[in-house]
């Protein structure tokens, strides 16, 4: 709880925040606005949320962020004076295992923003916080295999696939998946 983890982190294009109460309203905006693009991947969101139970769920992200169990962050279009736009999706460190010092980068983006290099940004920023700032010693991206563009991102971003965790997990269709693991380690 006494490391010091920025609320903020910048980019050329993105900014990223951390969860503060009063933006459920507008995260449940924009979560259901991404249901299509969203629900084949993600277990969360297949169904619009409300505006009630999106700052329910942003309020456990700050108190989280604030006992450093997971740290989320909004993403952020950049404004040209340097401030937060318009919001585009959600991102973090999570799976957090501070005794080895390993972490899992999570993202997801609304429709319109994908392919705009948003993600990849906040990815980098993310492994530059996980590095430089919190001595990681291990960070993850995983998802389905089947995300292609998911992957694509780990690809580019430098994380190497490390393998394919076969009947790992349950899909969104109630079924075994397996999870791709991508991985960067220091140096």
């Amino acid at each position: 709880m006494l490391i010091d983890v920025p609320e903020r982190l910048d980019g050329e294009r993105t900014v990223l925040l951390a969860p503060k109460a009063g933006i459920g309203a507008e995260m449940a905006i924009v979560i259901t606005q991404s249901l299509s693009h969203l629900r084949p991947w993600m277990p969360w969101a297949q169904d619009a949320p409300t505006a009630e139970a999106s700052e329910l769920v942003v309020r456990r992200m700050q108190a989280d962020f604030i006992a450093r169990r997971d740290l989320c962050f909004q993403i952020y279009a950049r404004k040209p004076d340097g401030g937060a736009g318009r919001m585009l999706g959600g991102t973090g460190l999570h799976r957090i295992d501070w005794s080895v010092r390993r972490f899992e980068i999570g993202y997801w983006i609304r429709p319109e923003a994908a392919g705009q290099g948003h993600v990849g940004e906040s990815v980098r920023l993310l492994t530059a916080l996980a590095f430089d700032t919190l001595a990681a010693n291990r960070v993850e991206i995983r998802m389905d295999p089947r995300n292609l563009k998911s992957r694509a991102v780990a690809e580019r971003c430098g994380f190497e696939l490390e393998g394919v965790l076969r009947n790992d997990t349950v899909g969104t269709d109630g079924k075994p998946r397996a999870t791709a693991v991508y991985a960067r380690i220091p140096g």
